[in-house]
């Protein structure tokens, strides 16, 4: 059995007549976060992350912001097939940690639902996804509300 842990992050600009998706989930806000899919910068962190603890690259080599295939797509579907490529490995996942970093709108209401929607994806229990928030004390891009950041970690363990 080997034990291995993986980092992610992502960043997304904020800019206004998008949906704003974390976790999976679709948050009220007056600004949604840009990208080539949904956007959603949690659910990409957690992919980098799980992809590099099993060493199987990252979300651009998987899911290319170059490909038409996938704009425009869920980050849950992406989610379900970092997952998948994980299980042909035969690796499983023990837990995530996570952290969003944005100045609004505040996620605590949200956080529930959010890690159900990540649990109910990897077949994991709630309590294996931990989710916390913190501002950037209105400094940088974060602060200035132009941008949000996610960071994740995970454990994950490979059965021979």
């Amino acid at each position: 059995m080997s034990i291995r842990v993986g980092t992610g992050i992502d960043f997304h600009r904020l800019t206004e007549g998008r949906d704003f998706w974390l976790g999976g989930i679709k948050i009220p806000h007056s600004k949604g976060a840009l990208g080539h899919s949904d956007a959603d910068v949690l659910l990409h962190a957690i992919c980098d992350a799980l992809l590099g603890a099993a060493c199987l690259g990252d979300i651009g080599l998987h899911f290319p912001d170059t490909s038409d295939e996938f704009k425009d797509i869920d980050s849950k579907i992406l989610l379900d097939r970092t997952y998948r490529l994980l299980q042909k490995e035969n690796y499983s996942i023990i837990n995530i940690d996570s952290t969003l970093c944005l100045e609004a709108p505040k996620i605590k209401p949200y956080i529930a639902a959010m890690q159900q929607c990540i649990a109910g994806i990897l077949d994991l229990n709630d309590l294996d996804v931990s989710i916390k928030a913190t501002t950037a004390e209105k400094l940088g891009f974060v602060g200035r509300e132009e941008g949000v950041v996610a960071y994740a970690t995970v454990l994950i363990e490979r059965k021979n």
